[in-house]
């Protein structure tokens, strides 16, 4: 099979995907250079960072299978994908572990103000009784979004004994009781920003969603609470949180490892504010998660096509 890899993944998987298939990666090219790549692979693997959009697709005509190294799809054109009947898989398991780890090394890391301590070490400074902390154990955790990543949230939550809240765009009596039954209550969208000491952010980027967390929602959050955004840079409004978290508002801290711009160069309006956490978009780039999505990739191009053997 002809393949194109257009984003980095499993050194593992691309090796064993190199000794069957004919494999080209291109990795950090602009949509013209991926076109001129593109015009006789059979099938594409992806992950965030690089635009599939229509133009590009179009210069694929032998194109059968896209393989989403992640969750996310905020960064291609499934009508366009759906329209051609290509085939389209998402690997959202492994990486939404990671995803959920990360929230709770923000929680941990704002709670205890760990990068403030550290700087001060570094400055030969002894703050001890100035870099006061809290728990995050008995605290509420709201989560916007409950999918894969959500829901992993969610259940750590409940282990480390916080009361978990969260809402969905898809409200039904099912979800509630099913939720319900891990002991994680599903309410409307002004109520979990309203009473969250942690606001975590885990919805996809659509139109509804772009700039979702704005200087309205900023004013009406818990006095005292944290924001973590691990969904998509444009789901925040990155100045009105900057004037939140400058000018008196109600937020303690945030961290966020989605930005608005992200990039090499590309610097964070929140970059000098020492109560703020900036992450590259490394979520899901936890060695172990990466693998096994790179082994779920392998998986899914070998057996392409392949019929089920019938029994």
């Amino acid at each position: 099979m002809k393949i194109i890899i257009a984003s980095p993944i499993d050194d593992q998987a691309v090796e064993k995907l190199k000794s069957k298939h004919d494999v080209v990666c291109v990795f950090n090219a602009t949509n013209e250079e991926l076109q001129k790549t593109m015009h006789d692979r059979e099938a594409l693997v992806f992950r965030s960072g690089v635009k599939i959009n229509a133009a590009l697709l179009e210069s694929a005509p032998e194109l059968k299978l896209i393989v989403r190294a992640g969750s996310g799809v905020d960064n291609i054109d499934l009508d366009y994908v759906y329209q051609r009947g290509i085939e389209f898989h998402r690997i959202p398991g492994p990486g939404a572990e990671a995803v959920a780890e990360l929230a709770f090394t923000f929680m941990l890391a704002l709670s205890r103000r760990l990068f403030e301590a550290d700087r001060s070490m570094r400055e030969a400074h002894w703050a001890k009784y100035q870099l006061s902390g809290y728990l995050i154990r008995r605290k509420v955790l709201g989560i916007v979004g409950m999918g894969d990543i959500g829901a992993h949230v969610a259940e750590m939550g409940r282990a480390w004994n916080m009361q978990v809240i969260g809402c969905v765009e898809n409200f039904s009596l099912e979800r509630v009781a099913k939720f319900h039954r891990k002991e994680i209550n599903l309410l409307g969208f002004d109520q979990v920003i309203e009473h969250s000491d942690y606001l975590c952010l885990h919805v996809p980027l659509k139109e509804n969603t772009r700039n979702l967390i704005n200087a309205g929602v900023l004013a009406r959050m818990k006095p005292g609470s944290y924001l973590i955004n691990l969904a998509r840079g444009g789901v925040v409004d990155e100045q009105a949180l900057y004037e939140s978290l400058t000018n008196g508002g109600r937020l303690r801290g945030a961290a966020l490892d989605v930005h608005k711009n992200e990039g090499e160069g590309k610097l964070s309006p929140l970059a000098d504010l020492p109560n703020v956490i900036l992450t590259p978009h490394v979520g899901a780039m936890a060695v172990d998660a990466q693998r096994e999505i790179g082994h779920i990739a392998v998986e899914l191009i070998n057996n392409f096509g392949v019929q089920p053997t019938a029994h």
